[in-house]
């Protein structure tokens, strides 16, 4: 293949892109459409929970459009790390949006499902054969660590999406993903290089985040030859610029010049980038390096507790001045009367209070170089993290209440310190996360830790698909 041309809507599913864009683009007749779902970004909540990040209403009118310009095409859709966290869960609420679409639209495709949830057992397994090694830095994995994580999964590689579309599937609905890897795969399948294929994979995977004047998320297309690639909005108002596509090109990388995948590594030291026209950037001499191992990245999140937050404002000028030796005496008072309360039944070792200063370091915490407060008023959100919901609330009342009349040396009497927006003050926020894992899987093969199902979808009816 001389040329392959790829669309990418947008970043990722749910934010949004122009209609006309997305038209503009489907009259330059790309090869398939591609569009990440998902990341880390948001956080670890939503692999902890299984829910979504973005809202249902706003991933259907985006797949609604793909799925209809994809099927006037007669072009693949790819769509990966759907849901945000790509577990079982996001996997099925995707699923269930495209049904729906394909019912509403009298659609019909073949459908393949990629899963990238991964089994307890078999991660345990695979630990125990020394098969699951650490990244720098990596947190204490063990089989405990693997036991009480509530979702683990996989980032696939580019290879299940050629499996699928090998398969002869239209659609393909993955779960955790390379962001790179929806994009890269079927232009190295067709014989273009592999460097200048995973390069323009990785600043499609942002869809119009690349150019020098974004408005707003949309659209992306790129168009891979054997000797360079361009990148170009289609967009007439947008532009990309040497700068703006060798910027992107950094994005989210430790390293500069080289970016890890599955299968491999995009080595772009000797990259080249030259403006093509007014509004699109060529591409070249950038190159990969197989992997002497195939590796696959492990996500994970547990459960820590359950969380209430204070949120209130200082703005007397006395306690600004001693803010650090107030909001320390503050956590005293409220360990205090935590003990007075709940006796042994709750230790100091099963809950966590953790109070951040908006106006003076609430961003960067302990690395804030500005030692000064240059304001006349500050946040304060304080959170407490128990065990049981029931404990985090009682918590947070203590707060309020502690807070509320906390006492300086300039001023006797009762005071009020701290002004709250709430009533209640507190705000119960269930459930919360942290991810527990950064290693890499060694698996037998790119396919081992992503099962594909393959369906028949015609209108309301699914079925399941003959390979």
């Amino acid at each position: 293949m001389n040329e392959m041309r790829v669309l990418a809507p947008t970043g990722v599913l749910g934010s949004g892109f122009l209609e006309t864009s997305f038209e503009s683009a489907l009259a330059r007749k790309p090869h398939f459409i591609g569009c990440d779902a998902g990341s880390t970004d948001p956080g670890p909540s939503h692999l902890g929970s299984g829910v979504p990040a973005f809202p249902r209403a706003a991933v259907k009118r985006d797949l609604r459009l793909m799925l209809a310009g994809a099927r006037r095409l007669e072009v693949p859709l790819l769509v990966g790390s759907a849901g945000t966290a790509g577990a079982d869960a996001h996997l099925a609420w995707t699923f269930d949006i495209v049904r729906e679409i394909a019912a509403e639209e009298q659609l019909a495709f073949r459908l393949a499902l990629i899963h990238a949830e991964q089994d307890k057992a078999y991660l345990k397994r695979r630990l125990r054969e020394g098969r699951i090694k650490p990244l720098d830095p990596a947190p204490a994995f063990d089989e405990e660590t693997i036991a009480r994580g509530e979702r683990f999964v996989g980032m696939m590689g580019a290879e299940p999406f050629v499996r699928a579309l090998d398969a002869g599937a239209d659609v393909v609905l993955a779960g955790r993903s390379s962001d790179t890897a929806i994009f890269a795969g079927l232009p190295v399948k067709h014989g273009l290089p592999a460097g200048l294929a995973w390069h323009a994979a990785k600043i499609l995977e942002c869809g119009a985040a690349a150019v020098v004047n974004r408005k707003t998320p949309d659209c992306m297309m790129a168009f891979l030859r054997e000797d360079h690639f361009l990148v170009e909005a289609p967009d007439a108002g947008l532009r990309c610029t040497p700068q703006s596509i060798a910027a992107h090109s950094l994005y989210e990388n430790a390293d500069p010049y080289r970016l890890v995948e599955c299968s491999g590594t995009l080595d772009l030291t000797h990259s080249r980038y030259e403006p093509a026209g007014d509004r699109a950037v060529r591409v070249s001499d950038s190159t990969f390096i197989p992997a002497p191992r195939y590796t696959v990245k492990l996500e994970g999140a547990e459960k820590v507790g359950y969380q209430s937050v204070v949120i209130g404002s200082v703005r007397d000028p006395f306690i600004i001045r001693q803010i650090d030796d107030w909001t320390g005496r503050l956590a005293e008072r409220i360990h205090a009367r935590v003990a007075q309360v709940y006796g042994d039944a709750l230790r100091r070792e099963q809950y966590h209070l953790n109070i951040r200063i908006y106006g003076k370091n609430g961003t960067m915490g302990p690395l804030e170089p500005v030692t000064e407060i240059r304001s006349h008023e500050l946040a304060l959100l304080i959170e407490a993290t128990a065990p049981a919901q029931d404990i985090a609330s009682s918590i947070a009342g203590i707060v309020r209440h502690q807070a509320l009349h906390l006492p300086i040396p300039e001023w006797s009497g009762l005071i009020t310190a701290l002004a709250c927006p709430y009533n209640p003050a507190h705000l119960d926020r269930g459930a919360v996360y942290r991810f527990n894992v950064n290693h890499v899987v060694e698996p037998d093969d790119p396919y081992e830790m992503f099962p594909m199902e393959l369906l028949a979808v015609d209108g309301r009816s699914v079925r399941k698909a003959a390979a």
